[in-house]
């Protein structure tokens, strides 16, 4: 068939125009079938940590029950007069205090003084001066929302014993002298936080300046004899003895250049926490712990030189001293209240949860026979150690005996503690 140029155009127009349309139709496709998809959604972040649990604050606080002094063990009379100079010591710090103090002691006092050093007499004092109170140990769990709750409530807690060691030693170093017992550094800083936030009275902080900051003071095994020169107070024969020596707290040194013996007492510690080494041997599986007295930690320490200083250093904190007169040799050393300890009636308390000075009536067991042992008590001292309400430490003199039997004391014990009549326990700790 021939088509001519007429036709050809047309043909050629409508074709252009059938293009045109299918373009615009390919376009509404595409738009139509892009509004009909659903957009992918945005990728999801990666999942976070999950949210802590709130932290919840394990505290031990003291619980005091009434309880009729007639009711606990029986004392034996030669007991309560062996006590007795140690409460009459007491009450002359009750006299000369603070005068709230000195109000709420006055009149149990002044019987004291008035009470005949009979037995009868003394237990007749007590039934009528002195209200009881049990002593019992509350051990709460605390969240942040106030919300809290008792997890247990115990009525024997932790005792140990201590007693007054004696060394052998030189004011200046040599054989066999060479260990030192160290006075507060000169820079050792003590911070009392009372002065900062009146509700920490009573509380301090120990550190040094590194620079323009105040950083915690040297740890045990920092404390190098570099950075403590200067320090030395007197000068031993013994590292282990001389280790012991700061657990007690306070003891005598027999200076073989002047042939005489002085005291050594508390004067500050480094501000770490005491850890004990004892624990340390049982947890590294060298002791057990019927073996993990002093004495079996001593031995341990004898037949493992090369280790000893690993062992030492695992109680980070430091005790300094300084030197007092002997006085008489036959009374114990000033402990906390400012009295000399009595040895067999003393006792180290918490001072947060007993208040010093106080007469208790202690019921343990007798470290060397395993006896019952039911003892009047004054709380007359502290140590670093002695936390809680139910923790004590009882003092048993000066010597090696007394070092052999408190060396073994590591029991449980119960406590009523006895307050003048009328005077309460929170009443008499804030004294």
């Amino acid at each position: 068939m021939k088509i001519n140029s007429t036709n050809a155009s047309s043909a050629s127009r409508m074709i252009s125009h059938m293009a045109q349309h299918f373009r615009w139709a390919l376009v509404a496709a595409a738009l139509l079938l892009a509004a009909c998809q659903t957009p992918a959604p945005p990728p999801s972040p990666a999942p976070g940590p999950p949210a802590p649990p709130p932290q919840v604050k394990t505290v031990t606080q003291a619980r005091y029950e009434p309880v009729a002094i007639g009711t606990v063990p029986a004392l034996a009379d030669a007991d309560l007069l062996a006590a007795w100079p140690a409460l009459l010591a007491s009450c002359r710090v009750f006299e000369r205090g603070a005068a709230p103090r000195r109000e709420a002691w006055r009149a149990a006092c002044a019987k004291a003084a008035q009470t005949p050093v009979e037995a009868g007499a003394i237990r007749l004092y007590f039934a009528t001066e002195f209200d009881g109170w049990r002593v019992l140990a509350e051990t709460r769990e605390d969240k942040p929302n106030g919300e809290g709750r008792t997890v247990e409530v115990a009525e024997r807690g932790r005792i140990t014993g201590y007693y007054e060691p004696q060394l052998d030693g030189a004011r200046t170093p040599r054989p066999p002298y060479t260990v030192p017992l160290y006075r507060p550094p000169d820079d050792l800083l003590t911070i009392e936080l009372g002065s900062l936030y009146p509700e920490l009275a009573g509380k301090r902080v120990r550190g040094r300046l590194d620079g323009k900051k105040v950083v915690p003071y040297w740890s045990r095994a920092e404390a190098t004899p570099e950075r403590l020169r200067g320090a030395e107070l007197l000068w031993v024969s013994d590292p282990i003895e001389a280790f012991f020596l700061q657990v007690q707290g306070s003891g005598r040194v027999r200076l073989a250049d002047e042939g005489k013996t002085v005291r050594v007492g508390y004067a500050d510690v480094n501000g770490h926490p005491y850890r004990s080494i004892g624990r340390w041997l049982i947890d590294q599986r060298e002791l057990t712990f019927d073996q993990a007295s002093m004495q079996g930690i001593q031995a341990w320490a004898r037949a493992n030189p090369k280790r000893l200083n690993e062992l030492l250093n695992q109680n980070p904190s430091v005790v300094f001293f300084r030197e007092l007169p002997l006085g008489d040799p036959a009374a114990g050393p000033v402990g906390a209240l400012g009295v000399a300890l009595t040895p067999g009636y003393s006792l180290a308390v918490d001072p947060r949860f007993i208040p010093l000075g106080a007469p208790l009536l202690l019921a343990t067991t007798h470290p060397a026979t395993g006896a019952p042992l039911s003892r009047l008590m004054l709380a007359q001292d502290t140590g670093g150690a002695i936390t809680g309400p139910l923790r004590f430490d009882f003092f048993w003199g000066f010597g090696r005996e007394a070092g052999a039997v408190a060396g073994k004391q590591r029991g449980e014990a119960a406590a009523v503690l006895l307050l003048p009549k009328g005077l309460l326990p929170e009443a008499a700790l804030a004294r």
